[in-house]
């Protein structure tokens, strides 16, 4: 009978072992997800950052441009059809920036995942 209490011990700290590994793994996954998807952030706030920069100052050298250009007979036409694009283009951003807000990815997908296999394979080992 002793040999069945230590039998059971040894199985309970084998689980509790597997368990704490599972858990373990995942939590390193997981800050490994966070840690990523950190960066990937920060990158994307600099590229865009310095793409709004430049794109800034190439507009208005184009805008100054075609003001000079148009100088004698149409700047205020030039003006007022340069200003009516960049207010068009700026709407329809403001429009794809509202729209990519609004379908995020989804996050810990890998995480969810492996939790996902770990739950199945639990409970076909119960069956």
């Amino acid at each position: 009978m002793a040999e069945a209490g230590a039998g059971l011990m040894g199985s309970i700290k084998q689980l509790l072992s597997t368990v704490t590994s599972i858990a373990s793994t995942r939590l390193e996954l997981l800050a490994n997800e966070l840690q990523e998807e950190r960066l990937r952030l920060t990158q994307m706030l600099l590229f865009t950052l310095f793409a709004l920069f430049c794109f800034g100052v190439g507009i208005l050298l184009l805008t100054a441009f075609i003001v000079v250009l148009f100088w004698d007979d149409h700047r205020l036409a030039a003006l007022g059809a340069l200003s009516a694009i960049f207010l068009a283009l700026g709407t329809l951003m403001a429009m794809l920036l509202r729209s990519k807000a609004q379908a995020r990815s989804r996050l810990f997908s890998a995480s969810l995942a492996e939790l996902t296999k770990d739950r199945e394979q639990l409970e076909t080992g119960h069956e």
